[in-house]
């Protein structure tokens, strides 16, 4: 092999080629694409009663890419290591070290917070030896892992089902989502009137004021008799305005990203997942090719809960601030935004990591959820650093017979930082809010009506993708780089499944959980979990040995490990059937919601007598727009959606595009979209109406004529075969 004067090792091939372009011929860039040393996958692979030394061995299949890197660093007179720029990557990092043979004064760790030019040439000039503590909390993190995965997985397989899982933040997260399900449960509503006045002044509209109180002081309508009495009570009497307030309030903006908030706002926004958003977020580090530019890192490193910025960042954003919307959107200094304490701080908040690079500049060079996100974080990062938002707040109190009414309206003056960017919101606010007149204290105004609205108090929201997250975070459960495997996890496990965008625990999920909760109370314990999160975090600051915390954590339990097997010898736990509104075709019986290898379905619960089943009805909104029956969302056999009226064949409707709950104004049946994300635009596909959309102007990519009637011929037929024979395929799975 032809010596190279050095070899710098990443993760992954995109990154290689970003940093290979910001160095010389002398530097060789490869990627390790990832762990190339592990525990085994089949035993324990701790060594627990001898101390908790771990038993790492390569990892299967990865032979090649272990002997190529060797070659490569045998032919090399420096080998820089330059993983990932956290805890993960720096134990990946050491075990490359430990693979290859490098003694410890041959290491050259560099790390790249951002990936561009001036980063990377600086960080190879000023490598560092691999940091020990770094190291030794993340292989805390993955014994602590290994042992409750290893030792309590087979109590479950014994107890409830085999191949089940247990996990020291898995669990924990669960149990978030079934105590938020218990809430929601045990709720009980309590009932509250909203009493509204129509008010004027002869010169104006109408504005509405809001019921507030008696006396100067708030009172809250409980019922029907209390509502009426107040309107008995103003009835004849002025209603004239006791004071009029008006303020200039401001609102300044959110701060840049850390891993949690951009999770929640992709989710929010864009409709991501977290590990979709972690995901595309990954390819804006490494790099992409961008036209005039070649292969650039757009983001700095996504995984942080730090808020820091620095002073080059901070500097470019106000050049762009001035330049773009002028200096009354400055706010004269460089915004900075304090870092929770319980935050690891090592990197930089999540930022464009040149800011120029604007979003429309690149998105040619861009995939949409690429730029959906980049844009995301670039409007983010910008907008932290403009001026305030200033409104214009009026609250006007209105008194009749000694009852007060509200009146309340905000009108932006200046937007400031929503010029560019508004954080997302995961509730409705409940106000009502009309413009209100010139009014003066003293005035008396004509009531034109009262109107009386019956409410009642809701349970919480089940959580979210993104509210879960956020949960996490406040909790202290989980650290940045766990947050979207975790939800993944629990979804991939069914122990959680989502309806919509709300997240809830299966039958299976609240088993376990109770199961979890009843021996294992520590495990499934939020404030334990984030102590332990705490620990590990005193490992990386090197105040605490990582071998200390592992004892500590496996004594207490080990006991309840033991005390949990006695106390269930014999016993299995049955998990409750998960009823359907879905009715068996062949017996009448309600159809219960069963897994297996290839998911979720339905099934008879009179098996083994009747053996029928059918996949997961997923009912689409809107009506089959040839008979008025529900429109369902199906998968042929070569695993593409397409949409089908429920009665299949004895309909025969089905296509390729979206229903959408909007009605045709015209034949009033339903509408489509094209399918794929970003395609909003409905359209009618009744051929006698005169809204009619051709599908050649839907969107689609053109092919040629007798292309397109042999696709059509055939994808239509597959999905009629598929919409007419999918029960009776699945009718005989085995339960």
């Amino acid at each position: 092999m032809a010596k190279t004067k050095y070899l710098v090792i990443v993760e992954s091939p995109a990154k290689a080629k970003t940093i290979g372009k910001y160095l010389g011929p002398d530097y060789k860039v490869v990627a390790s694409m990832g762990h190339l040393r592990d525990l085994p996958k089949s035993t324990m692979g701790v060594d627990i009663e001898g101390g908790f030394n771990p038993q790492y061995i390569p990892v299967k299949g990865r032979e090649e890419t272990i002997s190529e890197l060797k070659k490569a660093a045998k032919a090399s007179e420096k080998v820089f290591l330059a993983t990932d720029p956290d805890r993960e990557g720096e134990a990946i990092s050491w075990h490359l070290k430990e693979l290859l043979g490098i003694s410890d004064e041959d290491v050259y760790r560099v790390t790249f917070n951002e990936i561009t030019k001036k980063v990377v040439e600086t960080s190879i000039k000023n490598p560092r030896a691999i940091d020990e503590d770094l190291v030794d909390a993340q292989q805390a993190r993955r014994i602590l892992d290994r042992i409750v995965g290893y030792k309590l997985s087979p109590l479950l397989w014994k107890k409830v089902r085999r191949g089940l899982s247990a996990g020291r933040v898995q669990s924990v997260a669960t149990r978030m989502v079934v105590d938020r399900e218990d809430e929601i449960r045990n709720f009980v509503p309590k009932e509250y009137w909203h009493l509204d006045a129509y008010l004027n002044n002869g010169r104006s509209a109408d504005f509405i004021a809001r019921y507030y109180g008696f006396g100067g002081k708030k009172r809250e309508l409980g019922s029907a008799d209390e509502v009426n009495a107040v309107k008995s009570e103003v009835a004849g009497s002025p209603f004239i305005v006791k004071s009029v307030k008006r303020q200039d309030k401001s609102r300044t903006p959110a701060p840049p990203f850390i891993t949690s908030t951009l999770q929640q706002e992709g989710s929010r926004k864009l409709g991501m997942t977290p590990k979709r958003t972690m995901s595309i977020a990954q390819q804006l580090y490494e790099g992409v090719d961008v036209e005039g530019e070649g292969t650039v890192g757009l983001i700095t490193y996504m995984r942080t809960d730090s808020l820091r910025l620095s002073d080059e960042a901070t500097a470019e954003a106000r050049r762009l601030i001035l330049s773009r919307y002028g200096a009354e959107y400055y706010p004269g200094s460089p915004r900075r935004f304090k870092t929770k304490g319980s935050a690891q701080d090592a990197h930089e908040a999540i930022r464009p990591s040149n800011p120029s690079l604007t979003p429309e500049a690149v998105r040619s060079s861009l995939t949409s959820d690429q730029y959906r996100l980049y844009r995301l974080i670039w409007n983010r990062f910008i907008a932290s650093q403009m001026s305030a938002a200033v409104y214009d707040s009026v609250t006007a109190d209105i008194e009749s017979a000694g009852h007060i009414f509200r009146a309340t309206s905000s009108t932006i003056k200046f937007s400031g930082f929503t010029a560019v960017y508004e954080e997302g919101r995961d509730d409705d606010a409940d106000e009502r809010e009309t413009p209100i007149p010139d009014i003066k204290d003293g005035e008396t105004l004509n009531l034109k009506k009262l109107t009386e609205e019956q409410k009642f108090t809701q349970p919480p929201a089940r959580y979210t993708e993104a509210t879960l997250v956020k949960a996490m975070e406040e909790s202290g459960v989980g650290r940045p780089s766990t947050y979207a495997p975790t939800v993944s996890t629990i979804l991939d496990r069914e122990y959680v499944v989502k309806e919509g965008k709300s997240l809830r625990p299966t039958p299976l999920g609240e088993v376990v959980t109770k199961l979890m909760k009843d021996r294992f109370t520590d495990i499934v314990d939020v404030g334990f979990t984030a102590k332990m999160e705490g620990e590990l975090d005193n490992v990386e600051k090197g105040e605490k040995p990582w071998k200390e915390v592992l004892s500590d954590f496996y004594g207490p339990f080990d006991t309840e490990l033991t005390n949990a097997e006695k106390a269930l010898e014999g016993e299995y736990i049955k998990i409750p059937a998960e009823e359907s509104d879905e009715v068996c075709d062949v017996c009448g019986r309600k159809m219960v919601i069963k897994s297996g290898r290839f998911g979720r379905f339905l099934a008879c619960p009179g098996y083994p007598e009747c053996t029928f089943t059918k996949p997961i009805v997923i009912e689409m909104p809107g009506k089959c727009p040839k008979c008025g029956s529900r429109i369902l969302k199906r998968t042929s056999k070569n695993g593409y959606t397409y949409y089908a009226c429920e009665r299949g064949q004895e309909c025969g409707f089905m296509t390729w595009d979206v229903p959408v709950k909007d009605f045709c104004p015209s034949c009033g049946k339903t509408m489509f979209k094209k399918s794929g994300k970003g395609f909003n635009k409905a359209f009618c596909i009744n051929e006698d109406c005169p809204n009619f959309l051709p599908e050649d102007k839907r969107g689609y990519r053109k092919k040629t004529a007798s292309a397109d009637k042999k696709t059509d011929e055939k994808t239509t037929k597959t999905a009629k075969k598929t919409a007419k024979s999918t029960a009776a395929k699945t009718s005989g799975k085995k339960k």
